[in-house]
């Protein structure tokens, strides 16, 4: 009972389950009770916590069992995370993402394109920005770019992405690139599209961020494209 009275997160109801909190408060002295029933009433409306934490509790229920029980146990905890890659434009199709692909500072942060064992990531927004390697002779130059707006490269603007989870969509095929040139919206980060039905990455997961260009018209030899998939994940 102490566990779920004390516990952080607003929808706790949904980690614990129904039945054993029946079961704690049938046990539980009045205070708990009471106590207890409120924080059920309070599971039932989540909304307290802010932005990608408040859309992750509301998730809760789609968690795999083995990260509900590292969240109850304090295993995992949640936090602010953004998954990033950046690829170098090579072919009309980019994958910002590959099973190939390793960890490296300033290049990206997962390994193989998936997530570590008991990681869950909730995707509230993405980010996807564009530059040029000024010094290619420099084997770390790419990772010294300034990134700016896909706005400024109508080849890439004009192209599409989209998003998949374990080959299955997040965000549907054929969307416009476009939605990434905020340039003129100082009410958003720059390059930044917040989706309005946030979807959760479980751990182990293939994830396929593609790139579709449409031509290479005008597109610099140099060029480079970085993603980021912003939200909350688990973290121990």
């Amino acid at each position: 009972m102490d566990d779920f009275l004390n516990s952080e997160y607003n929808n706790a109801g949904e980690l614990f389950g129904l039945d054993a909190i029946n079961r704690m408060v049938r046990s539980a002295n009045p205070v708990q009770q009471a106590v207890a029933l409120k924080k059920v009433v309070q599971s039932s409306q989540v909304g307290v916590s802010r932005r990608s934490r408040g859309e992750m509790e509301k998730n809760f229920k789609q968690l795999p069992p083995h990260v509900k029980n590292e969240l109850l146990k304090g295993g995992v905890r949640l936090a602010d995370y953004t998954i990033y890659s950046m690829k170098k434009i090579t072919s009309k199709t980019i994958k910002m993402f590959e099973p190939q692909d390793d960890k490296e500072v300033g290049v990206r942060n997962i390994s193989n394109a998936k997530l570590p064992k008991n990681m869950v990531f909730l995707v509230s927004g993405i980010y996807l920005l564009t530059g040029v390697n000024a010094e290619p002779a420099n084997p770390e130059g790419h990772k010294g770019i300034r990134f700016t707006s896909v706005a400024s490269v109508p080849a890439i603007c004009n192209g599409e992405f989209s998003l998949k989870a374990n080959r299955k969509q997040i965000i549907p095929e054929n969307q416009a690139i476009r939605r990434f040139a905020t340039d003129n919206d100082m009410t958003i980060p720059l390059g930044y599209y917040k989706l309005d039905n946030p979807r959760l990455i479980r751990d182990e997961e293939l994830i396929e961020f593609t790139v579709e260009l449409g031509t290479q018209l005008n597109v610099p030899a140099e060029q480079w494209l970085y993603v980021g998939l912003d939200g909350t994940g688990t973290t121990p």
